[in-house]
């Protein structure tokens, strides 16, 4: 089995901080890609950013300079650091990871984790 899991969600004034993280366990465990995407309230899910194994990364263009995405391939994390948060960052973030080895070419999502940014 696969997991994905995500922790750090919440509500945080304008202009906060957050940090969530994802933790990727069984058949997604040493993922290739791992990254965000999130669904704004009444919107469809767009991306956020991602990360593979090397570090190398991508940003969508609205939370370039704002967000930071690292990752600790010993444990299977990935860490999204989100700054300077506006109302416009509300929504359900979602984590996947693509599989490896055995799982190459599948991609296993997480539950999902709600942050709202208002005041």
């Amino acid at each position: 089995q696969a997991q994905v899991v995500e922790s750090g969600g919440g509500v945080v004034q304008p202009g906060g901080s957050l940090r969530l993280t994802c933790t990727a366990s069984g058949r997604a465990r040493n993922a290739n890609n791992i990254g965000w995407f999130r669904q704004p309230p009444g919107k469809g899910q767009r991306f956020v950013a991602d990360i593979r194994p090397s570090g190398d990364n991508a940003y969508a263009d609205d939370v370039k300079g704002r967000f930071i995405i690292t990752r600790d391939n010993a444990k299977n994390t990935v860490y999204l650091q989100m700054n300077s948060l506006t109302p416009e960052d509300t929504g359900v973030y979602t984590c996947y990871a693509d599989g490896s080895g055995d799982a190459r070419g599948s991609r296993f999502w997480g539950q999902g984790t709600q942050v709202t940014v208002s005041s």
